[in-house]
């Protein structure tokens, strides 16, 4: 009896440490990441001290630089970076994610799977049955299912969604023009404060001369030097910290009284409209809190908020303290408060320090812009381009060879064109508080269709926070002739392309709708389908996932021969963030047995990326013959359904994993697959034949794919109907076919062997 009650009493220890050891696992890497976010997410919003008072204090403010007026300033730093940053984004906008991705079309995707608002073609019932579809279980209220079943009714609102997403994007990928710019030369125009006769010309040289190196390294990724950028960071923040302490207790201990929100009032009342436009100075305090939010995918949402809040947050906090301190004292140095607010014993370290978390600020928003770019041309929202993996490791980090060169060329023109970080902060300003404001009326939806809250709730969120960003945003709309025009410019440019791509692209789609082949044609022509059947396989790619493209059609009709099988592919996205490798290929039957047709549909979500290395054609063969044989095994339990247009009931194909580059196992399991597939394709037929279990019509197939794979694309060209307007005329004839020629062709993009590939040439009418 002793001796189990002894027992009992070890395991429900051990137990017990166990627990205590995950725990403690736990820790450590919430720890370890909220340590590595430093780097990657925190760049931007740790070197704003580098400009926020001397832009505040610009302009007809700079007559007001008495005491109030700076507490007053301090005050209103002080609340934003606290409502905005820490309330708003850390408490409920982090809770918002997209099986753990963030930003803006983590929001966008929440509210289209919910409510059915994506205007992406080709949605089907079969993708809500994907595991990263998945929506809450709860029921619907009366309120949310009241504004889902308007929203749901008029599509003008689905359109109008996207546009409102869209400018929340451009202007994202504005700020990452801006970004680079203003923290590069706030950095370097420190220098002036030792070199009092060192030119302007030589300021604006140096940071040119940093920016095409920070742009000519884009190439080589930024797992290469990540690891010294977390490091950077918090030596910085460190920095910042503690000259604010040692400012504080030399200059003013009496700052902290600015805390109190009359110190706002004061300001307002004392400085009138000058305060009020000065504001938009202030705002980029929190320039970068969107980043947060938008790199929850390479982190947790638990190692940002700690970082945050125990590191970033009281760090910034002393030091817009400690400068306010020193201000108080040197009323003269309010253009170059932040440098001259430096210890002299410690100006160069900390000069040196700020130029490198300058370039790692940049380097974060650039990163982030790529990965919007990509968001969009899965969106169908922006031309097809390149887009490389820099990592072998870490999947998700990538380059953009036609956006990078395009960013550096836009970031020296606005360094050479303003040489002004005031008139940059203005412009900077605007872009960020857009941003914001359309997360905000975002998060207000999510409330209620998602989350289910009560409609009341969300209109207070919408308020407060949203009354806000428009006060900053009015702020800045005032500035516009003194440097806001340039996101506006930007964001239009952008937009403009956004909007004529996916039109385009939306009235190819309803084309191949209109025009594709009667399967009722198809079938009274017999298994032969009036034509010669050559041994092979032949790849028809289309934007249909339903029906016989016209392409196909207008192959045949011209060339009245085709191969022994037929798959017709469609490449689409999904409304959600990845799609798992085992549910990546749907494959389907078209017609009866014996005509050989059949369907794949290759699904992506919208932060999934085509692998260079993909080996389609051998994974498309192992899920058509893995297909074929379990729809003969259950031919006899289950009675065949019509899917379609004599489709059968879609199944779900078994393939390798595609992301090889997120860890070695992965990798060298992917490659075992891959070698598996490929020693099955290539047994021959008599080892085939020897396999009794293996079915007549897989053999056929195999056979098919050593006879060789021929891929047939469409190659479309628009054109807009003589009735139409001038604008429409420009839009597809000029805009639409300059982008179009100048995009990455579909073959390309899907990885086609050129040696087998055949183009089909169309045109249609918009």
């Amino acid at each position: 009896m002793m001796i189990v009650n002894f027992m009992s009493k070890f395991h429900s220890d051990g137990d017990a440490c166990n627990s205590l050891n995950v725990k403690r696992a736990s820790c450590m890497s919430v720890i370890t990441l909220a340590y590595q976010s430093l780097g990657v997410v925190y760049g931007d919003l740790s070197t704003s001290p580098l400009y926020v008072y001397k832009t505040t204090f610009s302009g007809k403010l700079s007559l007001h630089e008495d005491d109030e007026e700076i507490y007053g300033v301090l005050s209103f730093i002080f609340w934003t970076f606290t409502l905005i940053a820490l309330v708003k984004y850390i408490f409920f906008v982090m809770s918002a994610d997209d099986n753990g991705e963030g930003g803006t079309f983590a929001l966008y995707s929440l509210l289209c799977r919910h409510a059915k608002l994506s205007i992406l073609p080709n949605q089907q019932a079969t993708d809500e049955k994907l595991s990263t579809y998945a929506t809450e279980a709860s029921a619907d209220t009366w309120q949310s299912s009241a504004l889902k079943s308007f929203l749901e009714k008029h599509p003008r609102f689905h359109k109008m969604l996207l546009i409102f997403v869209l400018l929340g994007t451009c202007m994202a990928i504005g700020d990452g023009v801006l970004t680079p710019t203003i923290s590069v030369l706030s950095a370097v125009s420190g220098v002036k404060v030792k070199i009092t006769g060192l030119h302007e010309n030589y300021i604006v040289i140096i940071s040119c001369v940093i920016l095409v190196g920070l742009f000519s390294l884009q190439h080589h990724g930024t797992n290469r030097v990540a690891f010294l950028f977390a490091p950077i960071v918090t030596a910085w923040l460190l920095c910042i910290s503690s000259i604010g302490i040692y400012n504080i207790f030399r200059w003013n201990r009496h700052v902290f009284c600015a805390i109190s929100p009359i110190y706002m009032l004061k300001f307002l009342k004392n400085t009138g409209t000058e305060g009020w436009v000065s504001l938009g100075g202030v705002v980029l305090s929190i320039t970068g809190v969107e980043t947060m939010f938008a790199d929850l995918g390479h982190f947790s949402s638990s190692s940002i908020k700690v970082a945050f809040t125990c590191v970033v947050y009281p760090c910034l906090i002393l030091a817009y303290m400690g400068e306010a301190a020193f201000l108080s004292k040197h009323h003269e140095d309010i253009q170059r408060s932040f440098y001259k607010a430096i210890p002299e014993s410690v100006f160069w370290p900390v000069f040196i320090v700020a130029t490198f978390a300058a370039v790692v600020g940049s380097q974060a928003v650039i990163s982030a812009t790529f990965s919007m770019i990509s968001q969009c041309c899965a969106l169908n929202c922006f031309p097809r381009v390149k887009i490389v993996h820099t990592s072998s490791k870490i999947y998700g980090q990538i380059y953009i060879p036609e956006v990078n060169w395009m960013l550096m060329c836009l970031c020296l023109a606005v360094t050479i064109g303003l040489r002004d970080t005031n008139m940059m902060g203005h412009a900077y300003g605007l872009a960020v508080t857009t941003v914001m404001f359309v997360t905000t009326c975002l998060m207000a939806l999510v409330m209620i269709i998602v989350w289910k809250k009560k409609i009341i709730i969300a209109v207070a969120f919408l308020l407060f926070f949203g009354s806000i960003e428009v006060l900053y945003i009015s702020a800045s709309v005032y500035k516009v002739p003194e440097g806001g025009w340039i996101p506006l410019v930007l964001s239009l440019i952008f937009m403009v392309v956004m909007y004529i791509w996916n039109y385009g692209t939306m009235k190819k789609h309803q084309f191949d709708v209109e025009n594709k082949v009667s399967m009722n044609r198809i079938v009274s022509l017999g298994p032969s389908l009036g034509m010669v059947r050559v041994p092979g396989i032949g790849l028809v790619y289309s934007n249909l996932a339903i029906g016989v493209p016209a392409v196909f059609g207008h192959f045949v009709t011209n060339l009245p021969a085709f191969h022994q099988v037929l798959v017709f592919v469609c490449v689409k996205s999904v409304q959600v963030p990845h799609v798992s490798e085992n549910e990546r290929l749907l494959i389907s039957r078209v017609g009866p047995k014996e005509y050989g047709m059949f369907r794949c549909i290759v699904r992506y979500g919208y932060k999934d990326l085509q692998q260079e290395n993909y080996d389609f054609e051998n994974r498309l063969v192992s899920a058509i013959v893995q297909f074929v044989e379990t729809e003969e095994e259950s031919a006899s339990k289950l009675t065949s359904e019509s899917f379609g247009e004599f489709e059968n009931t879609a199944f779900k194909g078994f393939v390798a994993s595609e992301h090889p580059y997120t860890n070695s196992r992965r990798k060298e399991k992917m490659e075992q697959s891959s070698c598996d597939i490929q020693a099955e394709v290539a047994k021959t037929g008599s080892e085939r034949l020897e396999n009794t279990q293996l079915k007549h019509e897989s053999l056929q197939i195999l056979k098919a794919k050593e006879s060789g794979v021929a891929y047939i694309l469409g190659h479309s060209h628009a054109k807009a109907k003589k009735s139409s307007s001038i604008i429409k005329k420009i839009a597809i004839n000029v805009v639409y076919t300059f982008l179009s020629k100048n995009s990455r062709e579909p073959d390309i993009v899907l990885n086609v062997p050129h040696t087998s590939l055949l183009e089909v040439g169309m045109i249609y009418y918009v």
